[in-house]
């Protein structure tokens, strides 16, 4: 296999030698260590990841709080798995360091429900609003953006905003809608979604319930407001696992990505956590979880040959940058 290939592809594949004897995963994953001390880099894995991920990586959590941990770090370069958008919104803010991202592919839908160019046009077209968007978007996206918000500091940034001040919030229009009502603003909201948190069946919810009456429903910001309206826990990832960690409760239905029980069940190893399925999964099947096929792209083999490689590097527009990281830098400072 050619690196032109690897290049068009946006991500390297290559098989990888396992010493006879030894097991793929626990080989990656040595190897992984120990071309991160020998490169000064380390990993970072959203909790969306699969489990192996997790495990080898020097730090796990939500989108902003990797990108911060490793801005506060001294190594030199760092591997993002997660989706496009994270990995650039570390180079935002390391941008002396190389970020490394193992599969270019690895977008997001809700970050793709918002462009650029349609964000512009829509801010020409409603003039005096000033725009908050959240940390799921594009960093162009960022660079026409006020201040940025992430769904466990959303209300706080949005209640410091003036009181008269006309605001367009996108692209997630349920975290949006749910931030109208709880501090009575009537934002503009852009109608974006996350394709994974619009799929959440209501109706097996209930179900759930009945079966498991005595467990906590958690659900994420990003979902649709029916689900919001039978969650007892409302928030971020970071919010559900600090619930479920604190609570004496030993069950919680949780409507998230199905990624996050991994997470949960190592800090939480005597609970149940039973994850809300999909009302349809993407194959017309119903199934058991509601998972991101994008956070899924990043696999051992593919962060092994990143570190090898060190490539796909990220890179970013300078203009664009010094515009994308002042609402970043302005929500920091509300929040």
């Amino acid at each position: 296999m050619l690196k032109t290939e690897w290049t068009e592809k946006g991500f390297i594949d290559e098989e990888v030698s396992v010493p006879e004897g030894t097991g793929e995963v626990e080989f990656l994953k040595a190897e992984i260590r120990r071309m991160c001390k020998e490169k000064d880099a380390i990993i970072l894995a959203h909790y969306y990841t699969v489990g192996d991920i997790q495990d080898v990586a020097d730090f796990v959590g939500d989108s902003l709080a990797l990108a911060r941990k490793a801005a506060e770090t001294s190594a030199k370069m760092m591997v993002m798995c997660g989706v496009h958008f994270m990995a650039e919104t570390c180079k935002l803010l390391s941008p002396e360091k190389t970020v490394l991202c193992p599969d270019l592919n690895a977008g997001c839908s809700l970050a793709d429900s918002c462009k650029a160019d349609d964000l512009r046009k829509f801010k020409e077209e409603h003039p005096g609003y000033m725009v908050v968007s959240y940390v799921n978007t594009t960093a162009a996206v960022k660079a026409l953006t006020d201040v940025v918000v992430t769904s466990g500091n959303a209300k706080k940034v949005v209640d410091q905003l003036p009181a008269d001040a006309n605001i367009i919030f996108g692209p997630d229009y349920n975290l949006g809608n749910y931030i109208n009502e709880v501090t009575g603003r009537k934002m503009l909201l852009w109608n974006g979604g996350c394709h994974v948190h619009e799929r959440f069946s209501v109706s097996k919810i209930v179900e759930l319930r009945k079966q498991f009456p005595e467990a906590v429903v958690m659900a994420h910001l990003e979902c649709k407001g029916p689900v919001l309206a039978l969650a007892d826990v409302k928030g971020s990832t970071a919010d559900m696992l600090r619930y479920a960690a604190e609570s004496k409760s030993q069950q919680f239905i949780v409507a998230t990505e199905a990624g996050i029980l991994h997470e949960l069940q190592r800090k939480c190893p005597g609970k149940q956590f039973i994850p809300v399925p999909p009302e349809i999964s993407e194959s017309g099947l119903e199934c058991s979880c509601n998972e991101c096929q994008y956070m899924k792209l990043n696999t051992l083999r593919k962060v092994y040959n990143t570190l090898r490689y060190e490539w796909p590097a990220i890179d970013i527009d300078p203009a664009v940058a010094a515009d994308a990281v002042k609402p970043i830098e302005r929500m920091l400072q509300l929040s």
